[in-house]
């Protein structure tokens, strides 16, 4: 059986273990994630199992945290299918079926009786959540119609162009029936909110769930579609004023330091790569959340970044998280004083340090 095979009977065989009720869907906030989200409600919709609404899990949540269990209990979903956040070890609603579809390096492995897990992590290339989710799709029944959501979290994770060099078959299509440039313009319009100062990727999903395409999404007039157009507007704001900044050098380290309360640390540290070829780019905010500095890490020149970070990695406490992600694009959340630690074990004199 080939693994996208393999992929779709493990859904179908999950799917059949939820209890009678209605399932409930966690996503990430991003494109890719609630790309995923969107494709997993039609699904179970056209199954006649019609989840209660999307929980997108966004800035400072976990999907295996205590508060995020009591909210989930008071529903009492007859499953849990987690997409775009991770797979690590846990139950995240103790006694409930849950299923994760996931394309990130596993923090830890769940037993069988916590989780069934859907993941491509170790495939060549990689599948997104949204690409993965397409695939459990395609099992049940015709998803034809929904392959430009899986377009959306595969432009969104890879750029344009890495996604219809890795997923030609996906993107060639794709790009025919609607043009790179409506798919790069969308994912830009999706993107936008979750970046924003609010965070709220609430308009994006309801976009993505009832479009028909990119189209929808670029000429839409409604509020959602408003929404994303200022968001996307903040974000251009802040990443231009941030662009400013000059980096701060320490051996293979190059950092770019910003303070807003805009998700603009992953734009600046891609922005940099290209001009600091050999160095290792952090991006890093320290006014995205109250506490914590959240950071990217990008190169051009080191394929293993998790590696990278976890050989100079700090003394980490229970709320820091610590290179996260996928090999090529990682970072973390961790409080100021484990950001502090880090930048002055890589080098970095005070002008590195928050107060």
């Amino acid at each position: 059986m080939s693994t996208i095979s393999a992929h779709g009977a493990a859904f179908a065989e999950a799917i059949t273990r939820f209890g009678s009720g209605k399932p409930a869907i966690l996503c990430h906030d991003d494109a890719d994630g609630l790309s995923a989200g969107a494709i997993l409600w039609h699904a179970l919709t056209r199954m006649g199992r019609e989840p209660r609404p999307v929980r997108v899990v966004g800035r400072g949540e976990s999907a295996w945290s205590a508060a995020l269990r009591d909210e989930l209990a008071a529903d009492a979903p007859a499953g849990l299918v987690v997409t775009d956040l991770g797979v690590q070890a846990g139950t995240i609603l103790p006694g409930i079926p849950t299923l994760l579809i996931d394309h990130h390096v596993p923090r830890s492995w769940p037993d069988a009786a916590e989780a069934t897990v859907i993941s491509g992590h170790d495939e060549a290339p990689i599948p997104t959540s949204s690409l993965l989710a397409h695939r459990c799709a395609a099992a049940l029944g015709g998803a034809d119609d929904l392959a430009w959501l899986a377009g959306i979290g595969l432009v969104g994770d890879l750029g344009e162009r890495g996604a219809s060099g890795d997923f030609p078959e996906i993107m060639g299509p794709l790009r025919k029936a609607y043009t790179a440039k409506a798919m790069r313009e969308a994912v830009s319009l999706i993107n936008a909110p979750r970046r924003s100062a609010s965070g709220d990727a609430g308009p994006a999903l309801r976009m993505l769930l009832r479009a028909d395409g990119p189209r929808d999404i670029v000429a839409g007039t409604d509020p959602d579609a408003a929404a994303l157009h200022a968001a996307r507007a903040e974000v251009k704001a802040a990443l231009d004023a941030a662009r400013t900044v000059p980096p701060l050098f320490a051996g293979p380290i190059a950092l770019i330091r910003c303070d807003s309360p805009c998700q603009i640390h992953p734009l600046i540290a891609q922005s940099w790569i290209h001009r600091l070829r050999r160095q290792v780019v952090i991006g890093a905010n320290a006014g995205f959340r109250a506490g914590y500095v959240h950071f990217t890490v990008r190169s051009l020149g080191v394929p293993d970044l998790i590696g990278f970070l976890e050989e100079r990695a700090p003394p980490l406490g229970p709320d820091d998280q610590f290179a996260q992600g996928h090999r090529r694009a990682t970072g973390g959340q961790v409080r100021i004083e484990t950001w502090n630690r880090f930048a002055a074990q890589v080098g970095f004199g005070p002008e590195a340090q928050v107060a």
